[in-house]
């Protein structure tokens, strides 16, 4: 048996970044994974990308909130910088021209945000096949996340705060006495006063174990390959995106990972890429750019989770006491990890979110548990 204050279930970068904010907050912090590593699914399998202007308006005002700890982590945090710039480019065609233009309006004077037309497009993307697309939105604050160093960081920091991270700990039960949670795990019982559910994918069984709300939580498989790269190639090369996620194409260490941006229903597991997705993949992506994809040289699949709103559920559950909800992430965790896990840590210690998350637009009526039922 061992006794902590509060056990946090995963350790993808949801998991780990809280557990560190916890534990350097002076908490005694277990941090379990049912995985021999930690990180060991959706984490390590993000296309990497910090995009303040993609995905819903929660989503983006988080990204804004967790930029400056990207541009100035905490001293020691990362030995190597954990953002460098990628310009990103969604491509609209001609059928598009109202997501574009409606996206557009969302992003108000932005003034890293523009629209340019067909020959700018491919001036600056040359791969773009010609009069495939009639204009898009560039957004020059998109950067590259060092996924490996910020993972990597946050579980510095917890172990450098005296917390613990126990691995092929998967949880089997659990129960709750006297204001103490017992989890009969794999690695053996752990106790906690509070448990946090950053499961992912598996985020809604461990709410039925523990006889929390149901937060119907739709895991969703997406499937990423690696190609050769042309030589034109340059590094300054953007990450080209369908306005409506059909596909995306991205710069990755001299190749090109690509993703036919698929949201295929699935049950909690170590999601493997279907031969129909890679197909259709390839089929995209050889219709929008001027490119024969001959060879895959690598393919992966991972889970990306969502509630019904497609926004984070970050709160206490409503039926149970001790047991905190950091779910729901919509396979935007990763840009989100810091502003998200500083909000949920000072939620669990019953202190007020930072200022500069409200100066973002965060609001935490969006992140609430209650907006579901």
């Amino acid at each position: 048996m061992q006794r902590f204050d509060i056990a946090v279930v995963g350790a993808g970068i949801s998991g780990a970044s809280v557990a560190a904010r916890l534990a350097r907050a002076g908490k005694h912090v277990a941090l379990l994974d049912m995985e021999s590593q930690a990180g060991y699914h959706t984490t390590g399998r993000s296309a990497a990308i910090f995009a303040p202007s993609y995905g819903p308006a929660v989503i983006r005002a988080l990204a804004r909130a967790s930029q400056s700890f990207f541009e100035t982590p905490p001293e020691g945090f990362s030995e190597t910088p954990l953002l460098s710039p990628r310009l990103i480019m969604m491509l609209a065609r001609a059928d598009q021209q109202a997501a574009l233009d409606g996206l557009s309006a969302q992003l108000g004077d932005d003034p890293t945000i523009s629209v340019v037309d067909e020959p700018a497009l491919r001036a600056i993307n040359p791969l773009v096949r010609a009069g495939y697309a009639n204009g898009a939105l560039l957004d020059r604050a998109g950067q590259d996340i060092d996924v490996n160093a910020l993972h990597r960081g946050f579980l510095r920091q917890l172990t450098a705060a005296s917390g613990t991270i126990l691995l092929n700990a998967e949880v089997h039960t659990m129960t709750r006495q006297q204001s103490i949670w017992t989890l009969n795990t794999k690695a053996g019982e752990v106790e906690a006063e509070i448990v946090v559910n950053a499961a992912g994918a598996w985020a809604d069984k461990l709410g039925q174990m523990a006889q929390a709300e149901h937060i119907r939580l739709l895991p969703k498989r997406r499937t990423a390959m690696m190609i050769t790269a042309p030589r034109e190639l340059t590094p300054d090369f953007p990450m080209t995106i369908d306005i409506e996620e059909q596909f995306y194409l991205k710069p990755e260490t001299g190749r090109l990972l690509i993703s036919p941006a698929d949201e295929t229903l699935s049950y909690p597991c170590d999601a493997q890429p279907e031969e129909l997705d890679i197909a259709i993949c390839v089929d995209r992506i050889e219709k929008a750019f001027d490119l024969s994809v001959r060879r895959i040289e690598s393919k992966w699949a991972g889970l990306r989770s969502f509630v019904a709103d497609g926004t984070p559920v970050a709160g206490f559950s409503q039926r149970v006491d001790g047991f905190y909800w950091l779910a729901g992430q919509g396979g935007y965790g990763i840009q989100t990890a810091p502003a998200l896990s500083a909000y949920a840590a000072c939620e669990i210690l019953g202190e007020a979110p930072a200022a500069e998350l409200a100066l973002a637009g965060v609001d935490p009526k969006d992140l609430m548990v209650t907006r579901l039922s």
